[in-house]
């Protein structure tokens, strides 16, 4: 860019400064008369604040109140469900239920099995009283359309839990 061309620029900035600073000189006599007749004009009233009632606390006592700490429901940790750990594991429980698909099912010999493919495309049959996922699942029953178990799963209290669970049909 050549030494003229560069003041040229400049002086035309700076024109435009120049004129968009004129612009901001106008008659403020409007905007004065508004600001007066507003001035005029009675207050309004303002609302009170809300009242406050002061904190009232309160006393708690182990002695006529249950802990809120301790689980009332579900069973305790000693006598509810446990998983079995001298059980032999089965192929399937190595997997997440959420990796395994229900693919149909087979009947052979009056049994009727489900069958369950695995993430690496193995198909696998099952009947009620197999385990499978990581939860200790074991099936309760096999339709047509699902597969139903139950998980044991801790209760986070030292305990454990059944939780229903099912493997549907896959499209």
């Amino acid at each position: 860019m050549t030494q003229t061309m560069h003041k040229t620029m400049l002086s035309a900035a700076c024109l435009a400064a120049a004129l968009a600073l004129a612009g901001c000189g106008a008659d403020l006599g409007e905007l004065r008369t508004k600001v007066e007749q507003a001035k005029q004009r009675p207050g309004g009233r303002i609302e009170p604040l809300p009242e406050v009632r002061p904190y009232e606390s309160y006393d708690y006592t182990m002695a006529d109140k249950r802990s809120p700490f301790l689980q009332t429901l579900g069973g305790d940790g000693a006598n509810g469900p446990r998983p079995d750990t001298r059980r032999p594991r089965e192929y399937l429980e190595q997997f997440s239920l959420d990796t395994l698909k229900m693919v149909g099912t087979l009947e052979l010999g009056g049994a009727r099995y489900g069958l369950v493919q695995t993430k690496d495309g193995l198909i696998h049959r099952v009947l009620p009283g197999n385990h499978l996922g990581q939860n200790d699942g074991r099936i309760t029953s096999v339709n047509d359309a699902r597969i139903a178990l139950v998980e044991i799963v801790p209760d986070g209290l030292g305990g454990y839990l059944e939780r229903p669970a099912a493997l549907a049909l896959s499209d």
